[in-house]
């Protein structure tokens, strides 16, 4: 058995009754908590127009957690590169692996990360198609490699630096997969949004994938949510209410962000709730360490992948803490740090 890798994606959600201000404090928080537990990478999220999620400017984000950690590799899971200009991000990472060489991930999306309406606003250019999104990837690259020329002569992003950031490719159909493995990129499907076709698209992504500069061999990280409790009975409420939240989105009815077990627990389902509810369960992982463990390690065997990166909601953010607390004592990440 191949070793994995354990790693942290947040999206500084806002639970029901609380603040921007307290989830981006969480988010800090939990950031210099997964380095000192051994994590191999913490990633934060770009969300637009969703009162549940903090989370709108990865960049500006990991500046700050590149000057309270130390250690830990920071990276953007991901930047929704047609909201920006593919010299902007370029800049951004540039200058974000000058604060902190050597540890910034760049992890770039199609996706709007949030409504048509509002990516339209964020980049009135955007057409929202595949052709150009593979344009920007292939333009950031050219930046990374100083080779942008124009009609008026070379444009470089600013500043220069020895050192790129690896680019992540995000996905969730696997469509991504394809061109991930074309132009030589990292792999992260998005397992916590859809549940379906991760190890065919893996498997696509190992078969066709070209070896570049960054990344000599292909890497794959599949993110998916994972909950982690002292008891079976404690696992199963926080899964209950994050599926709940699920059903809720679909519905298109979420406005306060997650609530509490004791809110939800005597909610009257529907048949087909409880349908919807039940498929959603794939996207999940939740129980006891042990529990949690096997299942990610079935995850990881399954699916042929080198990394697991962690996605945890809960209402009450000790619960969160703990999860990932039990989850790297379970797999001994000091320790696996320390012999690597």
């Amino acid at each position: 058995m191949k070793n994995i890798k354990l790693s942290i994606l947040d999206q500084s959600t806002i639970s029901k009754g609380g603040t921007a201000i307290k989830a981006i404090q969480q988010t800090i928080q939990l950031a210099q908590k997964a380095e000192e537990w051994g994590y191999n990478r913490f990633w934060v999220s770009e969300h637009h127009n969703l009162a549940s999620i903090a989370g709108s400017a990865p960049e500006v984000l990991i500046a700050h957690l590149a000057a309270v950690t130390k250690s830990i590799r920071l990276g953007s899971g991901g930047i929704m590169l047609p909201n920006h200009s593919s010299l902007k991000v370029a800049e951004n990472f540039r200058l974000l692996e000058t604060l902190a060489p050597g540890r910034i991930d760049l992890g770039v999306g199609r996706a709007p990360g949030g409504d048509r309406i509002t990516a339209s606003l964020l980049n009135p250019g955007n057409r929202f198609k595949e052709e150009d999104y593979i344009q920007q990837v292939n333009e950031l690259q050219l930046y990374f490699n100083d080779r942008v020329q124009t009609q008026f002569g070379p444009v470089k992003a600013i500043p220069v630096v020895y050192d790129e950031p690896p680019i992540w490719m995000l996905t969730s159909s696997g469509t991504s997969a394809y061109i991930a493995a074309e132009m030589g990129l990292g792999l992260a499907f998005a397992q916590f949004i859809a549940a379906n076709g991760v190890k065919e698209a893996i498997q696509a992504y190992r078969q066709r994938f070209v070896p570049s500069d960054l990344f000599p061999e292909p890497e794959v990280l599949i993110a998916i949510w994972v909950l982690c409790a002292d008891t079976e009975e404690k696992a199963n409420e926080l899964k209950s209410s994050l599926l709940h939240v699920f059903l809720q989105m679909e519905k298109g009815e979420v406005r306060q962000g997650m609530p509490p077990y004791g809110d939800i627990k005597d909610y009257p389902y529907t048949i087909q709730d409880r349908m919807r509810m039940d498929a959603n369960s794939n996207r999940i992982i939740a129980g006891t360490p042990e529990q949690v463990k096997q299942q990610i390690i079935d995850l990881a065997q399954n699916c042929d992948a080198d990394e697991i990166m962690a996605a945890t909601i809960t209402y009450l953010p000790e619960d969160k803490v703990r999860s990932f607390e039990l989850l790297a004592d379970v797999f001994d990440l000091q320790q696996a740090a320390v012999s690597h």
